[in-house]
């Protein structure tokens, strides 16, 4: 367990330096001079060659590269071009609101699609499992934007105007100053992550459930709630945990897209900010941390399946 662990780890290091390559090469392709985008158009040709050089834009694009990665293993991020503030201190409070958010919508989606899913799965066939199987197939095909859509015409217009269609900053930069404003995002995710974990519960739950060993322990005469919690709940996670490690991936980026739906002040929405902007620095690290979520997240998954599936064990050996 210990080398397959070491090896993923090493596989993920590898995986994000080349994400770094990526993401440099991508924005310094983007459309626009970035001294143009900072100074506007009204900017002089002396000004401009000042700021490239300042800014060090002119320098061979790997020398960029290198500087760049050196400063980021230094945990240097560089200055906002726009705003000329710490990249650390332009995303501190927008990365805390993020991470809220992205927690909420966790904290609600995993437990409740777990629930569902096994739930649906013994009770197989019956009217709470067509309907659960018919909704999670059709939000699933849904976009995220689709469902915030229509979350925000049901409770914030017509008469259901319940919640806030948007977030409004209260005085304060942190996203709990006015938690009723949080309920739509993180009702867009949830209903986003979900269905898949939910339809993925179910089948790997059904598959447990009609295993040699699940039956061999009701055959012993366990009481059914103790095969389910010790016998059947244990080995379906594993398959599952996989699953929700992706989906809880696609929250650090999907939140891009839903937090500028509801205009939450988060990483998602300074993303949009600094693209418009051609902020490099801080499209640079929001992309680089949003790849390292994805690569950290999914090592968390893979440590899961190896402590709850003896299968994989004996094969990591």
């Amino acid at each position: 367990m210990t080398r397959l662990l070491v090896k993923r780890i090493l596989l993920g290091l590898v995986i994000l330096w080349a994400v770094s390559v990526v993401v440099f090469l991508a924005t310094q392709a983007l459309p626009g001079d970035a001294a143009r985008a900072i100074l506007g158009k009204e900017a002089t040709p002396e000004r401009l060659a000042a700021l490239r050089d300042q800014l060090h834009l002119d320098d061979p694009i790997w020398v960029q590269y290198f500087s760049w990665l050196g400063n980021m293993f230094q945990l240097d991020l560089g200055e906002s071009y726009a705003s000329g503030m710490p990249v650390t201190e332009l995303l501190g409070s927008r990365l805390n609101n993020s991470v809220a958010l992205m927690l909420c919508a966790t904290a609600i989606s995993v437990p409740l699609s777990i629930i569902v899913g096994t739930y649906s799965a013994l009770r197989r066939d019956t009217a709470f499992d067509h309907t659960t199987s018919v909704l999670s197939l059709v939000l699933a095909s849904l976009p995220e934007f689709v469902v915030g859509i229509v979350l925000v015409l049901i409770f914030s217009t017509g008469m259901l105007n319940l919640l806030p269609a948007v977030f409004v900053m209260t005085g304060s930069d942190s996203a709990w100053s006015d938690p009723v404003q949080l309920i739509l995002p993180t009702a867009t995710m949830v209903l986003a992550v979900s269905p898949y974990i939910v339809r993925i519960m179910r089948a790997t739950m059904i598959e447990v459930l009609e295993s040699e060993y699940v039956q061999q322990a009701r055959l012993k005469g366990l009481p059914e709630r103790t095969v389910i919690a010790r016998h059947a709940l244990p080995n379906a996670i594993g398959p599952v945990a996989q699953v929700i490690a992706l989906q809880l991936a696609w929250l650090a980026g999907g939140v891009v897209l839903v937090e500028f739906l509801f205009r939450f002040p988060g990483i998602g929405f300074a993303l949009v900010d600094a693209v418009n902007n051609r902020d490099l620095p801080v499209v640079q690290t929001l992309t680089l941390a949003i790849a390292a979520v994805y690569i950290v997240v999914n090592l968390l998954a893979d440590i899961v399946s190896l402590a709850t599936n003896p299968k994989v064990r004996s094969a990591a050996r």
